[in-house]
């Protein structure tokens, strides 16, 4: 029996979206839901229309906190100084804190919205033990390493105890976020995710992810097998998919393979379509894809090309993809 099993009898996890985010952050929770019994999902609803719909939804092992319950001074105070996207990364070791002590969890794992679970990630935090906080490296194919920008790890999949050890580096991170936390490089910053880097040195009760079915992404996945691996796969982060108003959805432009993008893209479209086509039929007429505008014309035509050129053109009709 491991120390987890032993000492807990739920796995705590929080993750946080908005509208524009909201079927991921739904296909996210389901197959979370399908892989495990005994977890509960702690959502934080960054706006009114994601928290009013999270709430009438009244889903299973879930409990939906708003913006208003969230949000302390520190927060509102430079709120108005970040982006959207910024405010997001800022918010992220806040919102394991308020889960952490507002639920008195004994431990708590922040999970992305675009991720989406295989088997239990159970396994993953078991992986802890003695230990206070685990993270994830991004494990970079050579060609696709950002490190010196974006991390040695990803903010994707972390956990925290609800110890000294566990709340100090916590508290560290959450100053950190609200001191700095930009879409830029400055400094050795970058967001809330170069400050990391030296947790090993600087802390000494972390733990990085042995597991390589935790972490695999679009930068990473040219080391990962998925046609032999497939059942060592914990979750998959589908990182900078995006829908297009012109009916195209973007995979990225990392390079994958054809059946890659047949056993994970294609059933997580699915995925989410299925959910924007629920969620209409509950009288929502909103864009819960998040789509962005489509390029056009000769801007269209040079970046298809390049694309092409590199073979990491993946882009689909979503039409196509769900068989229609």
């Amino acid at each position: 029996m491991s120390f987890w099993q032993g000492k807990l009898k739920m796995y705590n996890y929080c993750t946080l979206f908005d509208s524009s985010f909201f079927t991921r952050g739904l296909a996210m929770y389901e197959s979370l839901s399908a892989c495990c019994q005994n977890f509960h999902l702690y959502i934080f609803a960054f706006d009114d229309r994601c928290y009013a719909l999270l709430k009438e939804m009244a889903l299973d092992s879930v409990t939906v906190i708003s913006l208003k319950d969230f949000e302390d001074e520190k927060l509102l105070k430079i709120k108005g100084t970040r982006t959207a996207g910024e405010y997001c990364w800022t918010c992220t070791p806040s919102v394991i804190r308020f889960a952490i002590q507002y639920f008195n969890l004994d431990h708590c794992t922040y999970l992305d919205a675009d991720l989406y679970f295989y088997s239990d990630p159970s396994r993953l935090v078991d992986e802890l033990g003695e230990k206070s906080v685990l993270i994830t490296e991004h494990r970079y194919t050579p060609k696709y390493d950002q490190s010196k920008i974006s991390g040695v790890y990803c903010v994707q999949f972390m956990t925290f105890r609800n110890n000294s050890k566990g709340m100090e580096v916590l508290e560290w991170w959450r100053n950190a976020c609200l001191d700095w936390c930009y879409a830029k490089v400055e400094g050795g910053k970058f967001g809330d995710q170069k400050y990391l880097d030296d947790w090993l040195e600087r802390f000494d009760s972390v733990h990085v992810l042995q597991n390589p079915g935790g972490g695999v992404a679009p930068w990473n996945i040219q080391q990962f097998d998925i046609l032999k691996r497939r059942k060592e796969l914990v979750f998959f982060h589908f990182h900078k998919l995006k829908f297009t108003d012109s009916g195209l959805v973007d995979f990225g432009t990392y390079l994958l393979q054809k059946h890659e993008v047949a056993q994970l893209y294609v059933p997580y479209v699915r995925h989410l379509e299925m959910i924007r086509k629920k969620v209409a039929l509950m009288g929502e007429d909103y864009d819960y894809n998040g789509s962005v505008k489509a390029d056009k014309g000769f801007v269209a035509l040079l970046k298809a090309i390049k694309r092409r050129l590199l073979g990491v053109y993946n882009v689909f009709c979503k039409s196509e993809l769900l068989g229609e």
